[in-house]
């Protein structure tokens, strides 16, 4: 256990550096933008005379040059200030807290989703090769992954929310109704069937898949022959022999699409207008709210981090092979 913390560790502290440049990087590029976040307030007022946008941009320091705008940034940073948001008039972490569940909620609900279903059907597919199952879900698998996610929400939409009527269209709950405990979960929980259905569809056909070839390559190997002539059951040999190996591939991908899944977030927030931090980034984006912008990009890359920090576990439990460089 303690080579697996140290590994993970590792990894951990490697990838502060890297959301470091990212922010420099997010924070140089929007200087390129046209208009500022004072033009986007006065914007919203109705305009307003010289004196007025001097005035403002001298109090959110916009009249500093870029060097030391990003140092006081940086430095505000590192005492854990994400600043103040102008459009929103509270402070960036009030905002990020308030948005930061419904994204959470939607993430962890669409990848349940597609690692747990890809994963059955990758079996199923693999244990029926080149047979009509297979081909199905092969068929399956590839339709869903060429269709782009806001289609498939808004044709959602249109199926079980207008003329079927099963499920709300839009919002992470009902705010009409006064749902408290296990009955607001499960409000909560109706809500977002259809926008974690809409992100997950696709990353279950990556999943099923990586999941079929995965298991096809593990089937071959020398002690799946051992395992099947010592008299095991076929189920038991998948259960217990097959199914470890081919899962590393899978929990791998777990890592690397969490970042992805975020930036698809955004899209299926806006179709569903669910108060998450994808649709958070897209109106700072608009309004020129660049506290609130790296703010975010700071927080989605510390979820980032944690996700892989979780996956690094589950990666070295699964294969203690990796733990014996540390």
């Amino acid at each position: 256990m303690r080579r697996i913390l140290a590994l993970a560790g590792r990894r951990l502290l490697a990838s502060l550096p890297t959301v470091v440049l990212l922010l420099i990087g997010i924070f140089v590029l929007l200087q390129f933008a046209p208009g500022d976040t004072v033009d986007a307030m006065m914007a919203q007022m109705g305009g307003g005379d010289a004196a007025t946008a001097a005035k403002l941009r001298a109090f959110y320091g916009l009249d500093l040059s870029l060097p030391a705008q990003l140092g006081h940034y940086l430095w505000r940073l590192v005492r854990l200030d994400l600043g103040f948001s102008s459009i929103y008039g509270k402070p960036v972490a009030a905002v990020i807290v308030e948005r930061l569940p419904a994204t959470l909620l939607l993430m962890a609900s669409a990848l349940s989703f597609a690692f747990f279903f890809g994963m059955v059907l990758g079996v199923i597919a693999a244990r029926r090769v080149n047979q009509w199952p297979d081909t199905l879900i092969s068929t399956l698998g590839l339709i869903f992954y060429s269709t782009p996610s806001f289609w498939l929400g808004l044709m959602s939409i249109v199926g079980f929310s207008i003329y079927l009527q099963w499920l709300p269209s839009g919002g992470f709950e009902d705010i009409t109704a006064t749902y408290t405990g296990i009955w607001r979960t499960l409000d909560i929980a109706r809500h977002l069937v259809l926008p974690a259905l809409s992100l997950g569809l696709i990353y279950l056909a990556i999943y099923l898949r990586i999941m079929r070839a995965s298991m096809l390559e593990v089937l071959n190997l020398d002690f799946i022959r051992t395992a099947r002539a010592k008299g095991l059951s076929e189920n038991r040999v998948v259960v217990r022999h097959v199914l470890r190996n081919a899962l590393l591939p899978m929990v791998t991908l777990i890592g690397l699409q969490a970042s992805a899944m975020l930036g698809g977030s955004v899209v299926i927030e806006s179709v569903f207008s669910l108060p998450g931090l994808g649709r958070l980034a897209y109106e700072s984006v608009i309004q020129r709210d660049l506290n609130m912008l790296l703010g975010i990009v700071f927080v989605s890359a510390l979820v980032v981090i944690v996700v892989n920090f979780i996956t690094d576990l589950l990666y070295a439990k699964l294969d203690p092979r990796i733990t014996t460089g540390v």
